[in-house]
């Protein structure tokens, strides 16, 4: 018998924020469960660390701009195959629940607020999905607006919104034999850190441990958020528990995040950085009674191939590229404390190049030493053969 296939993806949960992988200022004990059930991809990465770009990535199994998504306020391209319609064609039952960022989406309207969150998005626009029901976006951590296959016209659900979308996705899922392919999108833990956080109260600041890449200049922004942040971590941690307990044992779950956040590291915030904190985020797969550590480097774009490869029995390995994964900007988001450059770069457990748009070097990290990526090496005669080994490799890969 073939198996149900779960995706839970959120949003701006960096690799580091979980109990599992040594966060001493937050507690997950839903996800550390599953963490000691599961494959854990300890170097996994998204492709690009902005969402609609790895959104896209991550459904079509295309990196960005190949995609179609070359620009923040980019749709996903109508006919474009899609890891839903895909699984279709293997007889599986389609569903999403939640955040989907990839419809188009008027430049000049307000990111934030309720007109975001009833934006209807049409049915040729939803991925191939057979059910869809979520929201296009507006951050709102509470109290969401959804619509789509049962909810012709928005409605709003009083609650927040992790329970209410892992709620309503449980609701359905566990009752249907399969087999099925399920997206469950979730906006926590992105901003607003300060909004309610489902009874979960805001850390201490003072209390945080922060990371030595923190300036003190960075120190009060980065506490006064984080403070936030870990609230929505722990109260979306919990939505996830009552999600997967609601689901038979066998279903196959893939837990991640399109994009991690800088919370002040190297006096940056937000995302589209090319630094650890934007780039990794969490990859847990729990299938077959598998419980290891995995040390490659794997990009959130090999997902959908991931997926069809249990769909259709054959081994749960990740299709990568070896030692190396991608990363990259392809455009600027005009949005405060957001990247301001373009970008693209090669990653592995190892070392880190990201050069400029005309190719040349502007960051070179050598993780084994310096994880923290305190000492950039772009400048050192030693490492210059290194680093321009490096510069060839990319260049086979685009």
């Amino acid at each position: 018998m073939r198996p149900n296939i779960l995706w839970i993806v959120t949003t701006q949960w960096r690799a580091q924020a979980f109990g599992f992988a040594g966060d001493v200022n937050v507690r997950t004990p839903c996800l550390d469960a599953l963490a000691r059930q599961s494959v854990q991809y300890t170097e996994a990465t998204t492709p690009h660390p902005f969402g609609p770009f790895a959104r896209a990535a991550l459904i079509t199994g295309i990196e960005s701009p190949a995609n179609g998504v070359r620009n923040y306020h980019d749709p996903l391209p109508a006919g474009l195959p899609t890891i839903a319609q895909s699984m279709l064609d293997r007889s599986y039952e389609t569903f999403f629940f939640g955040k989907w960022h990839l419809a188009r989406r008027d430049p000049a309207a307000a990111l934030v607020g309720e007109a975001h969150a009833r934006m209807i998005v049409p049915p040729e626009s939803r991925g191939g999905f057979q059910f869809w029901e979520g929201f296009e976006g507006g951050f709102q951590l509470n109290n969401p607006w959804l619509h789509g296959t049962r909810l012709p016209e928005p409605q709003r659900f009083a609650g927040y919104q992790s329970d209410v979308v892992c709620g309503r996705a449980a609701g359905l899922l566990g009752g249907l034999a399969g087999p099925w392919f399920a997206v469950v999108s979730l906006e926590s833990p992105h901003p607003p850190y300060a909004a309610p956080a489902a009874g979960f109260p805001p850390l201490n600041p003072a209390a945080l441990t922060l990371g030595p890449n923190v300036p003190v200049e960075a120190a009060a922004r980065a506490r006064a958020e984080l403070s936030g942040y870990y609230a929505h971590a722990q109260a979306t941690d919990r939505a996830i528990g009552a999600l997967v307990a609601g689901l038979p044992e066998e279903t196959i779950i893939v837990f991640t995040s399109v994009h991690g956040d800088m919370h002040g590291a190297h006096g940056r915030f937000r995302k589209g950085w090319p630094y650890e904190e934007s780039v990794r985020v969490p990859l847990l797969v729990r299938a077959g009674g598998i419980a290891s550590r995995d040390a490659r480097a794997i990009s959130l774009v090999e997902l959908p191939a991931l997926t069809l490869s249990w769909a259709e029995d054959r081994r749960a390995v990740p299709a990568g590229r070896g030692d190396w994964a991608k990363i990259s900007m392809p455009s600027v988001v005009e949005l405060a404390d957001q990247c301001d450059r373009a970008w693209t770069g090669l990653r592995s457990p190892g070392r880190k190049l990201v050069l400029w748009p005309d190719g040349s070097p502007w960051l070179f990290f050598d993780l084994a030493d310096d994880p923290h990526e305190l000492r950039n090496l772009v400048a050192v005669p030693a490492r210059r053969a290194e680093m321009e080994g490096l510069r060839e490799r990319l260049r086979t890969l685009r």
